[in-house]
């Protein structure tokens, strides 16, 4: 069962339980998707369909901030449970330990010890965890784990003379 098929399915479920924002938070999901579809003429791939669905998840983190910061409870709470049933159809979630792994393996592989080499690290870790952790989260960590390193190895000037 592709993932339209599930959302139909699942959305004609929370028709007959009543499950009003369920029901609505499927339409949504469905409706994003078909336009996405309809803006690259064509159907869509596992990847381009997660790639829409953090899109709205993102958008009601967003959201959420903003509701709290105007004492907005019950728009919070609602907003949560809309992140919970998308959270639901995405591909499950890298542990910081599973990133921060990731993230020195792509930094071995990209030869990278100083923090200015980020790009290049990103470059590789990227289509590792796409789709299964934040951006944000990553990047953090890569920015972390690149300090460590530089501050860890000397620089020429501290390591004494050089000799020829």
């Amino acid at each position: 069962m592709d993932l339209d098929e599930r959302l139909l399915a699942d959305m004609q479920d929370a028709m007959r339980t009543s499950d009003k924002l369920r029901r609505e938070m499927l339409r949504m999901l469905r409706a994003a998707l078909h336009y996405e579809a309809v803006a690259r003429r064509g159907p869509l791939d596992e990847a381009t369909a997660t790639e829409v669905m953090q899109r709205e998840l993102k958008k009601r983190q967003e959201a959420i901030e903003l509701y709290r910061q105007g004492g907005r409870q019950d728009l919070v709470e609602k907003t949560e449970g809309e992140m919970a049933i998308i959270s639901s159809y995405l591909p499950q979630q890298l542990s910081t330990e599973e990133v921060e792994r990731l993230a020195r393996q792509a930094i071995f592989e990209a030869g990278a010890s100083d923090p200015r080499q980020m790009g290049q690290v990103m470059k590789v870790l990227i289509p590792k965890v796409k789709g299964r952790a934040q951006g944000k989260v990553v990047s953090e960590m890569v920015r972390r784990l690149l300090s460590q390193s530089a501050e860890a190895s000397p620089t020429p000037s501290e390591s004494g003379p050089v000799e020829d």
